[in-house]
């Protein structure tokens, strides 16, 4: 269980530095004195390249000037184009709790370019930009990142203690094993609670939906792993609109950021919480027969969707669209936040841990009775358990990869054995299942036949090593050698 810690007083305003450049108004609810830019140290805070549709880079800059930087694709400048603009955003109460509530400042300018498929060489004022290499091989997975600040739970994480939130060096780690594309399952925002005021291990900390938590959470802990290689992004649950969704649209969704879907209006989140899925090829080949499938299950909730509703609809036309992407290759690997088919401790009752999420699994049952998926769906990515977890089917479902150990307050061990009765869905049986509930990452690599997943600690020594052939994964005992 996690520990009981004193709840934060109530704070009003923005905890950041000001400069001369002001934004004008105050944000009704919040007797706050007008609001100024937070001017970052050099021209360019970070820069990095995620990859979007088809598997098209997209470069982005984060700059603290009034205007874009130029980059350079094959010595050539060109101008960058505006993503977001700097702003203060009304308040988005973190699931309605009007105590955790403060402004969305962002004092910062991002800046994003298109990058075509024939560039080889891309620069930002001397930043060297990872791009998609041609064949990838090693691949790191990660996911639910950021430091736990949440009032209404009273867990408040250490994040000024490496060991009790090593996101960064998990990342390093990551970074260490040269990886050719980076996979994040979501979850990066966890900040949504100020500090209680005399805990020293999160002192300082930043807090809200604004800028200097997200710096905080993702950008500066990452800067190795955002550097080596480009990045798949997935939407979590805490990049819903209700909570973090205005970052997660300026600085990391590949697609287009448009008017009423970037979650500033609580009138328009029935558009900015869902997003198209899309499809992204490992590699240049035209003939590769492998791609990753990029779903946003970012609102699913935990129980199932009545027929009937918004969201069910919503869901069931979205993955018959996922489906028709599948069905381009012969090997995929599906995405999203939520395990559709694995299971999570229940502190209550250990031996009966939850099963996989309702939600989506009350859609699939409509395309893919029982199974779920399409047959040449291989594998299931996802995060939101906040552990390392391989499940096997002896019925013929994929098998699940759940890599959500980045460095979030972990989740208790699940049994072992299991109870004989477990299973995350309606007619699967599990085969075979491992999991860890210690910091770390993953990576996997293509082996001719299938392909070879490795669940790493916080400093990338590796805990087992599955094999994944078809739809089955067959994993070493952990801490074999």
């Amino acid at each position: 269980m996690k520990p009981t810690r004193s709840a934060p007083p109530r704070r009003c305003g923005l905890r950041m530095r000001w400069s001369a450049v002001a934004l004008a108004g105050l944000v009704a609810g919040c007797a706050a004195p007008p609001v100024a830019l937070l001017q970052p140290a050099g021209r360019i805070s970070h820069a990095f390249v995620v990859l979007g549709a088809e598997g098209k880079p997209v470069a982005r800059a984060i700059t603290s000037e009034a205007a874009c930087p130029s980059i350079e694709l094959d010595g050539i400048a060109q101008p960058m184009d505006v993503r977001a603009p700097p702003a203060l955003l009304p308040p988005r109460p973190t699931l309605g709790d009007p105590i955790d509530s403060k402004p969305s400042a962002f004092p910062v300018l991002t800046c994003e370019k298109a990058i075509p498929a024939t560039v080889a060489r891309a620069t930002i004022e001397g930043r060297v930009l990872p791009l998609p290499k041609a064949n990838p091989r090693r691949i790191v997975v990660i996911g639910d990142t950021g430091c736990r600040l949440k009032r209404s739970d009273n867990v408040f994480q250490d994040c000024n203690d490496p060991a009790a939130w090593p996101f960064r060096t998990v990342a390093d780690a990551a970074a260490a094993t040269a990886p050719d594309l980076v996979i994040h399952v979501g979850d990066y925002h966890y900040r949504e609670s100020a500090c209680p005021r005399g805990n020293a291990g999160c002192a300082g900390s930043p807090w809200g939906y604004g800028w200097d938590a997200w710096e905080a959470d993702v950008f500066m802990p990452a800067q190795q792993l955002l550097a080596v290689a480009p990045w798949i992004v997935v939407r979590g649950n805490h990049e819903s609109c209700n909570r973090a969704g205005q970052g997660w649209w300026r600085f990391l969704d590949p697609r287009p950021l448009l008017p009423r879907r970037n979650c500033n209006e609580p009138a328009d989140d029935a558009i900015g919480d869902y997003s198209e899925p899309y499809a992204v090829p490992l590699g240049f080949d035209p003939a590769a027969d492998t791609q990753f499938i990029i779903f946003d299950s970012s609102r699913v909730g935990i129980a199932p969707l009545p027929v009937n509703t918004p969201m069910h609809r919503t869901y069931l036309a979205q993955l018959e669209r996922a489906f028709a992407l599948v069905e381009r290759r012969s090997h995929n690997f599906f995405m999203n936040h939520h395990p559709i088919l694995a299971l999570a401790p229940n502190p209550t009752q250990p031996e009966a841990p939850y099963p996989g999420n309702a939600g989506l699994q009350s859609v699939l049952e409509r395309l893919q009775p029982t199974v779920l998926f399409p047959p040449n769906v291989q594998a299931l990515l996802a995060g939101h358990f906040h552990l390392f977890e391989v499940v096997s089917f002896s019925t013929p479902q994929p098998a699940q990869f759940v890599s959500g150990n980045g460095g979030d307050w972990l989740d208790e061990q699940l049994p072992s054995p299991l109870p004989a009765t477990a299973t995350p869905a309606p007619g699967a049986i599990i085969e075979a299942m491992v999991s860890s509930n210690a910091f770390g990452f993953m990576t996997m690599e293509a082996d001719g036949a299938g392909w070879t997943m490795v669940a790493r600690d916080a400093r990338g020594k590796p805990m087992t090593t599955c094999t994944l052939r078809a739809r089955k994964a067959a994993c070493t005992p952990l801490g074999a050698p």
